[in-house]
């Protein structure tokens, strides 16, 4: 037998006679992520090694579905006794993958404090694979959501009426499920912390000072219409805050300072 099967048939033991690692963080195995419990993790524990008291993944979920059938996934990472809960959503426009880079940052295998955060970093899975700004059927998602819409044409095509996509429909179920205390939406290519029609300038101004991001205004040239920023800041008591990282982000921003400062902003470390 191998060390790390011995390593890893022993930690079994250990863990289930200890009642198991899901059990002690509170979790159902339903509800746990696949792989929280890790291999590595076991292992750690065997060898006297610190191993976090949560997994960095608390849950995964699928939100919806594309035009194509493409799954919509959420995953909830933080700490569910946090006083702010957060959801961050990327690529609703396809062609604009920075934010989803630094969603997927955060739920790198460490473990996050001080906030109950959701990160949906592909929200257009059709647009993201045709590398385009649209959903499937060339509708702009962030034109189509129920507030201030308008019967846009062209390359801000709204669709033939609000709500009328999967996509913006499955975004609406889960934020009015989680009810978040702020939504943070992820954009590119202008540069900036959008704060045009602002409902929250402070936490506005958080983001910019965290993630090194001016402040700015905006207006889209007048077809600012149907945006989820509307909609959640109109039907919610929380605000939602749109985060434009420019046309060319780099690496490093999108890997660590972003991730970071994005953190920082919401109350989380790690």
């Amino acid at each position: 037998m191998s060390a790390r099967r011995w390593y890893v048939t022993t930690g079994m033991l250990v863990l289930m006679l200890g009642g198991g690692a899901a059990a002690s963080a509170g979790l159902s195995p339903t509800s746990a992520a696949p792989g929280s419990a890790s291999v590595d993790a076991v292992i750690a524990q065997v060898n006297g090694q610190q191993v976090p008291s949560r997994p960095a993944v608390l849950s995964k979920r699928i939100i919806g579905h594309s035009v194509k059938d493409r799954p919509i996934r959420a995953w909830e990472v933080g700490d569910r006794q946090a006083e702010v809960t957060v959801v961050a959503v990327a690529d609703i426009h396809g062609n604009e993958t920075g934010g989803e880079v630094i969603l997927n940052s955060l739920r790198d295998g460490r473990a996050i404090s001080g906030v109950h955060l959701w990160v949906v970093p592909r929200d257009n899975p059709d647009g993201v694979l045709r590398g385009q700004r649209h959903n499937a059927r060339a509708v702009d998602l962030n034109r189509n959501f129920g507030v201030k819409w308008k019967p846009l044409t062209g390359y801000y095509y709204a669709g033939p009426r609000p709500w009328s996509e999967p996509e913006t429909r499955a975004q609406r179920r889960f934020l009015n499920r989680v009810d978040p205390d702020y939504v943070v939406s992820f954009h590119s290519p202008l540069y900036g912390i959008d704060v045009y029609g602002a409902k929250d300038r402070p936490f506005a101004r958080r983001l910019s000072q965290e993630m090194a991001l001016p402040i700015k205004e905006f207006d889209c040239a007048g077809v600012c219409h149907g945006t989820l920023s509307q909609w959640f800041n109109a039907r919610h008591e929380g605000a939602s805050v749109t985060v434009e990282l420019g046309s060319d982000p780099s690496e490093r921003y999108l890997t660590r300072r972003g991730p970071r400062g994005l953190l920082a902003a919401i109350g989380g470390s790690r």
